[in-house]
């Protein structure tokens, strides 16, 4: 039962230890402005996310842009649907 007791009091404070560690992390805001990116005339940005190191547009014209977020260059495009 004492065993018991200690590994569950030395859990807790592990998990508060690591939760601590990790609420405290800093961590670099990334800020992205849909007019950054060259899209084609007529299109418009539906919706941006930024995922590892890479800007994800996504258009009005059904078409997924990946740009490289600090070169603001076309990486790759995919049409939604094929």
């Amino acid at each position: 039962m004492t065993v018991l007791t200690a590994v569950m009091i030395i859990g807790v404070i592990t998990i508060v230890a690591l939760l601590v560690i990790r609420l405290n992390a800093t961590s670099a805001p990334v800020f992205v402005a849909p007019g950054d990116f060259t899209l084609p005339a007529g299109v418009g940005a539906v919706g941006i996310s930024v995922i590892d190191g890479q800007s994800v547009i996504v258009g009005d014209d059904g078409v997924i842009r990946i740009y490289d977020s600090a070169t603001r260059t076309l990486v790759q495009e995919f049409r939604i649907g094929e």
